[in-house]
């Protein structure tokens, strides 16, 4: 089974972004896609960003996981 965690880039450098996954921050290639820049949400894959997600499918996805993960936090977007 594979799984691809919704994330925010927040910071771009070249072909790497960081991306915040609700507070948490990790490094991601971004090669694989086109025009992508700070704000954007994407689906992350063995760290690669796979594809472009808008606000509201990043709000579901991230209502999905919490609801699979039984947290109570809230995720900010």
């Amino acid at each position: 089974m594979c799984l691809a965690v919704p994330g925010e880039i927040v910071e771009i450098k070249g072909h790497e972004a960081l991306v915040d996954y609700g507070g948490v921050r990790r490094k991601v290639d971004i090669s694989l896609l086109e025009d992508v820049k700070v704000g954007d949400f994407v689906l992350v894959h063995v760290g690669f960003a796979i594809q472009k997600l808008s606000v509201e499918e990043a709000k579901e996805s991230l209502r999905i996981w919490k609801m699979l993960l039984g947290g109570d936090e809230e995720w900010k977007i």
